[in-house]
Order: structure tokens, then C-alpha cells, then sequence
């Protein structure tokens, strides 16, 4: 998946990577607990456009465009929420977009017209503007928070659980 990406690795797992630690995973798919995380991950940043929040529960600096037409900011046409997905392996997931604009929206940054030139975009309202560039401000859509990994937790506990039924530890 090309595109943005963010890594975070989990802490306060303690009692899961000790369970992980006594069973043996090496001959263990565990692709489909990975799936299972991503498709939760997913889910959880699709719900972050619904309520235009960060994962940490901040609410996203409303767009020029979503204050005078009305509606939801990164929702015009709701293609950057729909394009979430994930990839899931043996050993890791990954989850998020391969949309050239999402990171402007995640991280914010400035973006000026090639060349020297002027960018050209439809307002609000009517008409036209050029300008020589525009400040996007961050809204953060991709993160984990306590409630994610909470989930990421439970489904990783009902694997091992899985897993490990008959079996010795």
C-alpha cells in the first residue's frame, strides 16, 4: 500500500506478548487475527469522518467548504473515508489510503502552484480564486488511541484463546 503511513508500536501489552511468548506461533498463521485488526482499525477511521474528530477526540478545524455549503468536513464527496482499507500479513497490518491528498489532511502543510504560478479553485458560493497558496490545517484521521488498542487487545486475546485451546502452555 502506497501512500501514508504511520507505525506505532503498542505498549501495556505486557500480559499478551507473555502469552505470545509461551505458545508457539512460529508455525501459526496469524493472518486472519491481523485482518481482523485492520478491518477494526478501518472501521474505527471511518467513524473518525463521521464524527470529525482526531483519535484522540478533537474535533477537526472545520473547511471553508463545510462552513458555507453546510455538511462534513473531508466528506464532499466522501472518497478519501471510503478509500480506507488494509493489508494484513502473517506478521503485521497496515491500514489507511493510497490517495495522493491524504496527507495533506492527516498531517497539514502549505501548498503552492508549480512553476510560480497561481492555483485556481472554485469557492464557496460561486466564482473562482487564485492564490499563490493555501494552508491546509491537520486533521488527523489514522492513530490509534486507548480504545483502539483496547479492541486491538481483545481481538489478539480471543486469538491466543483460540489458539490455544487443548493445548499445554
Amino acid at each position: 500500500m502506497a501512500g501514508i503511513g504511520i507505525k506505532r508500536t503498542l505498549t501495556g501489552l505486557q500480559e499478551v506478548v507473555a502469552a505470545l511468548s509461551q505458545i508457539d506461533i512460529g508455525n501459526r498463521d496469524t493472518t486472519p487475527m491481523m485482518d481482523e485488526i485492520g478491518a477494526a482499525m478501518v472501521a474505527s477511521t471511518q467513524l473518525r469522518f463521521e464524527d470529525e474528530k482526531d483519535p484522540d477526540g478533537n474535533p477537526w478545524p472545520p473547511s471553508i467548504r463545510a462552513k458555507a455549503e453546510g455538511g462534513q468536513t473531508l466528506t464532499n464527496r466522501a472518497r478519501l473515508r471510503q478509500s480506507q482499507t488494509h493489508n494484513a500479513s502473517e506478521r503485521k497490518v497496515e491500514w489507511g489510503t493510497d490517495l495522493i491528498y491524504a496527507a495533506i489532511h492527516q498531517l497539514g502543510g502549505t501548498i503552492r502552484a508549480k512553476g510560480g504560478g497561481k492555483l485556481k479553485f472554485k469557492i464557496p458560493g460561486g466564482g473562482f480564486a487564485q492564490v499563490d497558496q493555501v494552508t491546509i490545517p491537520a486533521r488527523p484521521y489514522l492513530g490509534v488511541n486507548a480504545e483502539n488498542e483496547a479492541e486491538i487487545l481483545a481481538i489478539v486475546s480471543d486469538w491466543i484463546t483460540r489458539e490455544t485451546q487443548g493445548a499445554v502452555l
